[in-house]
């Protein structure tokens, strides 16, 4: 009976330590975990390209506002000289037309001349002034401010064409309509 007892201590005391060590003891599997840090490596990595990215194409976008901002204000500037080059060949062409009719009086002449000197001379203005906004510093000015100031100084310069048009037409009319008027007063009467 006594190996009878010994046996069930010795089967009993190897039964215990092995069920109490299973039951409480957590397994890892290593290479669960190493996958996993691989994976939060690879997103880190992932992460800080999509940062340089998001950076880059911020710096890219400024870029193109600067070059869109300058593109703005080389177009405001040519649809000015442009204005400008139409004022030149109006006083050229027109004006010389409109001066040497005998159809326009002798002290309609320097009112005429007044009148279109008035838009040459603001013509003039705004030429400088385009200077000034485009080399100078001293006005500490944005692009965007720049800019718009110059689409103001385009939008002047349209009317100025707009103006110079009208009195050139209006003075060709009065032209047309004394020579008419002459024509009307000197006919010959042949009944």
């Amino acid at each position: 009976m006594k190996t009878k007892i010994l046996i069930i201590v010795i089967a009993f005391t190897f039964l215990m330590p092995a069920r109490a060590a299973c039951q409480g003891m957590p397994t890892y599997d290593n290479t669960n975990f190493i996958s996993l840090v691989k994976q939060l490596v690879e997103s880190g990595k992932q992460t800080a390209q999509m940062i340089k990215s998001v950076k880059f194409l911020k710096d890219a976008k400024e870029a193109i506002e600067k070059v869109s901002s300058v593109v703005q204000q080389l177009r405001a500037v040519e649809e000015i000289a442009q204005n400008n080059q139409h004022l030149i060949n109006v006083m050229q062409n027109d004006l010389q037309d409109i001066l040497n009719s005998p159809y326009i009086k002798p002290e309609e002449v320097t009112r005429i001349a007044q009148s279109f000197d008035a838009i040459v001379q603001n013509s003039l203005d705004t030429v400088e002034f385009m200077g000034e906004i485009l080399s100078s510093d001293n006005l500490k000015m944005s692009d965007a401010e720049r800019a718009e100031v110059l689409k103001q100084k385009e939008l002047e310069s349209k009317e100025m064409v707009s103006n110079i048009k009208t009195k050139t037409k209006r003075y060709r009319d009065i032209i047309s309509f004394r020579k008419m008027q002459d024509k009307v007063n000197n006919r010959e009467t042949n009944y």
